[in-house]
Parts: C-alpha cells; sequence; structure tokens
C-alpha cells in the first residue's frame, strides 16, 4: 500500500448500513448519496456479495437508485476491472462479507489503484463492507473469515477503524461477548487506534480535512480502553 498520500482531497460518504429501520434498500441514503455524487456515473464494486452474483447485485443497486440523478454500472460489466477504476467519475462499494470482498480486490490487484483514485478526489460511497475497508485494517468487522485474504490491510483512508452496524445492545439471556467487549478486546492490543462505531441509519462524510456524522442517531468512539459519544450532526474533524 502506498503510505504517500494526502487527505485533502478525500471525498467519502461511509454508511453504516444499506437500511435503515423498516426502510426499503438504500431509501434512507438516496439524498446523501444524490448530493455526494452530483450527476457523476457511478461505477460499483459488488465483490462483498456473496448470495447473489455480481451482476444480480450492481443490478439491485440500480434499480434502487433508478428514481435519483445516480447512474450506476458495475463493474463486472467492463471488459477490464483496472481501466474502468481509472476511468470512474464516482465509485461505490456495496456491504455483504468483509473478508471476501477484501480479498477479491488483494486478488484482481485493485486495492492501490482503488486508493490512488481517492485520495486523488474521486468520490467514494461505501455501505458495511464498503464502509469497513476504508479503515486502516478490517480487524473490527462483524463480518465471520469465509475466505483468508493476503492481509487484513485495507484502504486505509482514514487513519482509524470503522465498525459498522454498531448495537450496544444486549438481548436477554445471551452471554457471548457485545459488541463493546469485542471492541474492547481490540484496544487492549491496539491502545493508540481509535475505532468509530456507527449505527445503522448514519453516515460519516468526509470532505477534506472535515469530517462530520450524518443521520439522527449518534456513535461511538472506542480508544484507550474508554468509549465517548458522537452526538448526531456533530462536527469531528478533530478525529482526522
Amino acid at each position: 500500500m502506498n503510505n504517500n498520500t494526502n487527505s485533502s482531497q478525500l471525498n467519502l460518504l461511509l454508511m453504516s448500513s444499506s437500511k435503515a429501520g423498516d426502510t426499503g434498500y438504500l431509501y434512507h441514503a438516496k439524498a446523501w448519496l444524490s448530493a455526494h455524487f452530483q450527476g457523476k456515473e457511478v461505477l460499483f464494486i459488488p465483490y462483498a456479495g456473496v448470495t447473489m452474483s455480481h451482476r444480480e447485485y450492481s443490478e439491485k443497486v440500480r434499480l434502487a437508485l433508478a428514481d435519483t440523478d445516480i447512474q450506476v454500472r458495475g463493474i463486472e460489466s467492463y471488459d477490464n476491472a483496472k481501466s474502468a477504476i481509472e476511468n470512474a467519475q464516482a465509485i461505490a462499494v456495496g456491504g455483504g462479507n468483509t473478508f471476501v470482498l477484501l480479498n477479491a480486490l488483494y486478488e484482481k490487484g485493485l486495492l492501490e489503484l482503488l486508493q490512488q483514485r481517492v485520495f486523488a478526489g474521486v468520490p467514494y460511497a461505501g455501505w458495511s463492507a464498503g464502509s469497513n475497508i476504508a479503515g486502516l485494517t478490517i480487524k473490527t468487522t462483524n463480518d465471520m473469515p469465509i475466505v483468508e485474504p493476503p492481509s487484513f490491510s485495507a484502504l486505509g483512508f482514514l487513519k482509524m477503524q470503522l465498525n459498522p452496524h454498531y448495537i450496544d445492545t444486549h438481548p436477554p439471556g445471551f452471554h457471548g461477548e457485545t459488541r463493546a467487549q469485542r471492541l474492547a478486546e481490540f484496544m487492549v492490543l491496539n491502545p493508540e487506534t481509535t475505532i468509530i462505531g456507527l449505527r445503522e441509519g448514519t453516515a460519516l462524510k468526509v470532505q477534506g480535512n472535515a469530517m462530520s456524522l450524518l443521520g439522527s442517531l449518534d456513535a461511538v468512539v472506542f480508544r484507550n480502553q474508554k468509549s465517548e459519544i458522537i452526538p448526531a450532526a456533530a462536527d469531528r474533524s478533530d478525529y482526522l
């Protein structure tokens, strides 16, 4: 991975989830995505999908956004995936299994190219797994490691970890570790690394050196064995 990067051109929309509450697929995010992409044609990367084909996944996203100004084309429809990324006006990466997604990007030789394009200012949006890979590593994903990527190192747009779908409820009779306990384990071994837990229906918007929380729910930041609440709609550029 190329560490000689400049964050001043970053344009990121990192969503916790593709759905919020009982709303439809991507429904809660349509306004965010329209404002983020501003009419550009979006290259969609469906590699996190496991139970549907890449073509089916891209079509699902295209149909979900058909009533917006966003034009979606799946990377699987191109003869050359590298060329598609090199020429993309904007890029979106969907959710699914984070290990499968990262492994595919490594296998296809796309990870560093994707990183370079986004650091150069190409708008990037992700949800769930697509947001997870925007951090330093995928070590704080909720997904099962059903494949083994060459590395857990991810795109590193943000010098922190993300935990999409964050939830802090503890069902009665449940005796497994809570999400907060799992993240506390990570903090023991990585005390200086910040983790942001994003609740469903929320997103981080990063524009250059500014970062804010979108949505009506708060987020939780973990670091040095402590947690802190980020209020809804708060500006937290200090974490960058």
